[in-house]
């Protein structure tokens, strides 16, 4: 009886459960608390938290993560990974968020376009700083993406040029997404003054629904033409947004925007948990990353506070910096810290439709520089 308890206990993943894999199910414990808790991101974070704990239950005993063989048709999480490593999650994901965007308030101030572009200036300057931390060019461009504040984006490139990455600089990506409402008011007011904080901006125009329509086929062909390395992400993007500003397909908006969107996300989420497993994480660069990260995160904001304020240099009718810090991805929680920051100076102030403009460019700019690392990197 004694040796069959034995055999059984021997059995079982106990015996081959070590200390890093308890420090990553201590991790997985502490972003379900944040997702949870403090309501951040909880459609990202839990999933991943959960794929991590899946994980780092010896794989060698569940099997979970093995790929097939003659022997056997494979774990299942290795066949939900496999959406992840080839590349085709993120492009879903940006059908489902074309889908969800209005790129009216953008187009309605076109100008915003260059706060948008100004704001992806954290992905290459982290990209150089990577390179002195002795980075190769392929890491480099993945730690910098993480400045753009595009989860999507930062796994479609480390995916392609560094997957050995995947996992710190995605949970870094999703972490700092988190991080918005505490990150952005900070920086912000920082680097702004209480007059600036206040400046009212002219109601956004009327946009036609043919430049509505217009604007996604236009887009997808000049960006094509010039990064055509970006059209994976952006040509699932427009593709979703001219299927919501097109009117008559209200079936296939809702498709791509609820049930195509959300299952990718729990599959794409789980997936970068899963591959979180504690001999891959637990290592010095991934802290030095997740630093990097936070200074590509922080210059990004910067950068799209400070054009901001130097445009203003030019301009009549003023912008209020604070949208200069909505230029990350993030869409739409940018937007609203920046319009929360504005109503606490003055209740009467609202700036919510003109911090959309630089945030939705946000995103065309960071799947843009995307492009152009995966087209000058071999």
């Amino acid at each position: 009886m004694l040796e069959s308890l034995l055999s059984f206990f021997q059995s079982t993943a106990f015996m081959h459960i070590s200390y890093g894999n308890l420090i990553m199910f201590g991790i997985a414990g502490l972003l379900i608390y944040i997702a949870i808790e403090k309501d951040a991101e909880p459609l990202l974070l839990i999933p991943i938290a959960f794929g991590i704990i899946l994980a780092n239950i010896p794989p060698d005993i569940t099997g979970i993560l093995n790929p097939p063989s003659q022997y056997s048709p494979g774990g299942v999480l290795w066949y939900i990974q496999q959406g992840l490593v080839l590349g085709i999650y993120p492009p879903l994901i940006f059908l489902g968020i074309g889908a969800l965007t209005d790129f009216s308030f953008m187009l309605s101030y076109p100008i915003t376009i260059f706060l948008g572009g100004a704001a992806q200036m954290g992905i290459f300057i982290t990209f150089l700083l990577a390179r002195v931390f002795g980075f190769t060019l392929k890491q480099a461009a993945s730690i910098g993406i993480i400045g753009g504040a595009d989860g999507p984006t930062s796994i479609f490139i480390t995916s392609k040029f560094a997957p050995e990455l995947l996992s710190i600089i995605a949970i870094s990506a999703y972490s700092y997404i988190a991080l918005i409402p505490v990150l952005q008011p900070l920086v912000s007011k920082l680097m702004t003054t209480k007059e600036e904080r206040r400046i009212k901006m002219k109601p956004p125009r009327k946009v036609t629904k043919v430049e509505r329509v217009l604007f996604p086929i236009l887009t997808t062909i000049i960006v094509a033409l010039i990064v055509p390395k970006a059209l994976p992400l952006i040509g699932m993007l427009m593709f979703g947004n001219l299927l919501k500003e097109a009117g008559v397909v209200k079936r296939l908006v809702e498709a791509a925007s609820r049930y195509i969107l959300d299952t990718v996300t729990i599959l794409l989420c789980v997936s970068v948990g899963a591959s979180a497993r504690a001999d891959v994480f637990l290592k010095p660069q991934s802290l030095l990353i997740f630093g990097m990260g936070a200074i590509a995160f922080i210059t990004s904001i910067v950068s799209g506070i400070s054009f901001a304020k130097l445009m203003n240099l030019f301009l009549k009718d003023k912008i209020n910096p604070l949208i200069g810090a909505a230029g990350v991805s993030a869409v739409p929680d940018s937007s609203r810290v920046a319009q929360r920051i504005a109503q606490e100076e003055d209740p009467t102030n609202f700036i919510l439709m003109h911090a959309m403009g630089p945030n939705v460019a946000g995103v065309i700019g960071s799947a843009v520089a995307a492009g152009i690392f995966l087209s000058l990197i071999k």
